[in-house]
């Protein structure tokens, strides 16, 4: 049995940290946030638990959905209303087109196209089906292949808002081969971009591309911890790894403390629900030095860069990006909203908008509407009652952070819902707001990341007894988290069962 110590426990840890433990080996995991989970969070907002961070689940390949069957929730998995989501720009409001891949229109000429770039859009983006598809370089650039290939206003009204929504960043700064893989390919097999866009909606699989747990994502959560727990899993939450190094007798020493009042900085709000998972009770009041056979950094990326840099990744084989060498990411405000209006039990623009930017007297880059998107959350609510959310924050055209509204009070949440659904809400109408921050959390699919992911990767590979895990090097969303870890735990199982063959042999 090795040891292995996992050092953060979002849910790419806590995948990491069962596939480990249901291996036979002994794993400890250290988390610094009052809870497990990351970006897979819950709060408690007028009497009901509402996800507040990742809300669904993309379906491709079946990996978040598999795992959600082991851990017992496979009669719980449900899919969002089809209504769809509806776009805002300038002061016009309309449905998003049906026959799209991140806004970038399979049927240029389509009405609900026309409706939203008009007929000098739609003509210029159907010039994309004359244009010959010609490179003389690899284009990574989503932006700049929606403009040349379609021009600037399916650019602006279509593609950036959706992009914006999904990945926190303008087209023009995110990595065409991570957004979107194959579309490139496609271009030059079918002539052109719209042609690749309905290749690869014909190439998915029917229904919906995202689903998600009855009850909320948190859930999910739940039943890692609980499995992990019951194959020995030690987890210590509100618990800091300072620093890593090579032990003397191989393996790794890692130095652990005790954090005062983590997460109240998030505003993360913990309900008993989840306060009910910490297991930290018999866990020391001061720091301790730990020793491993091998550890897995599940951490943030700013965290995991730390961690790395005191592993001696690099050190005699190939390097890895400095710190200096990863812009900084995006940083996203969630404010949700419980409110009392019977209006809009006719869910008046879908599941929720996305907006443009730049779009007149609205802070938000989009809103979901939740309890038009989830039948299992409507069923939850008095009648005429309602939860929306409303997201703020996105990387800018120019690289540049832009940081979330400085105040994303009660106040504003409720003038862009209203000004985005279309209906005058009253603040009498509140019956329960709260807001959660997550800063650094997303914006991992810009020009050249995929690349500094591949770079470290390598290095790391050179190191035995370390891995590295979660969305900054698996890819943003849940699915490719959960494939990343499960991959990444089993190789690292095997290399421990080797080196022990190899010990007993010598």
């Amino acid at each position: 049995m090795s040891r292995i110590i996992v050092i953060g426990g979002g849910v790419g840890g806590l995948v990491a940290a069962r596939r480990l433990a249901h291996l036979g080996n002994d794993v400890t995991l250290i988390e610094r946030e009052p809870t497990p989970g990351g970006l897979v969070a819950s709060r408690e907002v007028a009497g009901v638990r509402i996800d507040t961070g990742a809300e669904s689940f993309a379906t491709r390949k079946g990996t978040v959905a598999q795992l959600a069957i082991e851990l017992g929730l496979g009669t719980d998995i449900v899919e969002p209303n089809p209504d769809g989501a509806w776009l805002r720009w300038d002061d016009d409001t309309a449905p998003l087109p049906k026959t799209g891949l991140l806004g970038i229109p399979g049927s240029p000429l389509a009405d609900d196209v026309r409706r939203i770039v008009g007929w000098r859009g739609s003509l210029r983006a159907y010039c994309d089906r004359l244009l010959p598809v010609l490179r003389v370089r690899k284009e990574t650039d989503l932006g700049d292949i929606v403009r040349r290939r379609m021009g600037p206003l399916v650019l602006d009204r279509l593609v950036t808002p959706v992009v914006a929504g999904v990945h926190s960043a303008d087209p023009s700064v995110v990595d065409v081969q991570a957004v979107a893989p194959g579309l490139t390919q496609n271009m030059t097999t079918q002539g052109s971009l719209s042609g690749a866009v309905m290749a690869l909606r014909e190439m998915a699989p029917a229904g919906s591309q995202v689903q998600g747990i009855r009850g909320g994502m948190a859930r999910l959560v739940d039943a890692l911890v609980r499995d992990c727990e019951n194959y020995g899993v030690r987890i210590r939450t509100s618990h800091e790894v300072l620093g890593v190094a090579s032990g003397e007798d191989g393996g790794w020493d890692v130095a652990v403390t005790v954090v005062p009042d983590a997460g109240l900085e998030h505003g993360d709000g913990t309900d008993a629900a989840a306060a009910s998972r910490r297991t930290s009770a018999d866990a020391p009041v001061t720091g301790e030095a730990l020793h491993a056979d091998a550890i897995v950094i599940a951490t943030g990326f700013r965290a995991g860069l730390r961690l790395l840099g005191q592993t001696g990744v690099g050190a005699d084989g190939p390097a890895m990006p400095g710190p200096s060498a990863w812009p900084e990411p995006s940083s996203v405000t969630i404010a949700t909203l419980v409110i009392d209006d019977s209006r809009l039990d006719a869910h008046p623009r879908g599941t929720g908008v996305l907006v443009a930017p730049g779009t007149p007297g609205i802070g938000a880059k989009a809103l979901t509407h939740s309890s038009a998107k989830w039948a299992w959350l409507a069923e939850s609510l008095p009648a005429g009652r309602h939860v929306v959310r409303l997201s703020y924050g996105r990387r800018e055209a120019d690289d540049i952070v832009t940081p979330t509204d400085p105040v994303v009070d009660q106040a504003r949440a409720l003038s862009d819902a209203g000004a985005l659904l279309g209906v005058d809400l009253q603040p009498s109408s509140v019956v329960g707001f709260a807001t959660t921050d997550w800063p650094a959390s997303l914006a991992f699919a810009t020009v050249g990341h995929k690349a500094r992911v591949k770079q470290t990767l390598r290095a790391v590979a050179e190191v035995p007894g370390l891995d590295v895990v979660g969305a900054w090097v698996s890819g943003t969303g849940l699915a490719a988290t959960v494939e990343h870890a499960i991959t990444t735990a089993s190789a690292l199982a095997a290399e421990l069962r080797g080196a022990r063959r190899l010990d007993r042999d010598e």
